[in-house]
């Protein structure tokens, strides 16, 4: 299947985009959401730390070194989810220029890690005998950061439109869209609750 390069990397974006496995999008949204444009940089390094991440546990999910229990997975990626929503309704309004590079950018590559390992077995399932795995990973890795750096836009824009047009502050931004991502994730955590 992982012959072609822009076939490949089309894999990788429809992994992002696909409405129907849409917790990575609810991931970069409160990601993105306390952020504007002129913070683009910092943006694009948390988005390019979560590609890292999930790229790394692809690697060792589909190579074969780490085997993780698909129950697991399936119930830890909605919390990192909430993790970070709740991260952000508390640190609202609240001044972030002065962090460093740190706690969240370390958790960020470790729930990448998470993520990634939430689709190696299906990305095993679609390599060919014939294919490099390490290249087709690497394809598949750049239509993830595509497809990520597309969805941040998107959040970005709409934060300048509902604080610019429509006078939502910063705070009332992040607290709206991040409670909403706490709604829609709670259903998941509840659907992939293990006992």
């Amino acid at each position: 299947m992982f012959n072609d390069f822009w076939q490949t990397v089309q894999y990788g974006m429809n992994h992002v985009l696909d409405i129907n496995a849409y917790d990575h999008v609810l991931f970069l949204i409160v990601l993105a959401v306390p952020y504007l444009f002129r913070d683009w940089k910092r943006v694009l390094l948390l988005v390019t730390m979560f590609t890292v991440g999930h790229t790394l546990s692809l690697i060792l999910s589909v190579y074969g070194h780490v085997r993780v229990q698909a129950s697991l997975i399936e119930f830890l990626i909605p919390i990192t989810i909430l993790i970070m929503a709740v991260y952000n309704v508390f640190t609202a309004g609240k001044q972030k220029n002065s962090q460093k590079i740190g706690i969240l950018f370390v958790s960020t590559l470790f729930f990448g890690l998470i993520h990634g390992f939430g689709f190696g077995r299906e990305f095993r399932m679609n390599l060919e005998s014939g294919d490099n795995k390490f290249i087709a990973l690497l394809e598949f890795a750049l239509g993830i950061e595509i497809a990520q750096i597309i969805i941040v836009f998107i959040v970005l824009f709409l934060g300048y439109i509902f604080q610019t047009i429509f006078r939502f502050s910063k705070r009332d931004w992040m607290m709206v869209v991040s409670s909403i991502v706490i709604g829609l994730v709670i259903p998941m955590l509840i659907d992939n609750w293990i006992l």
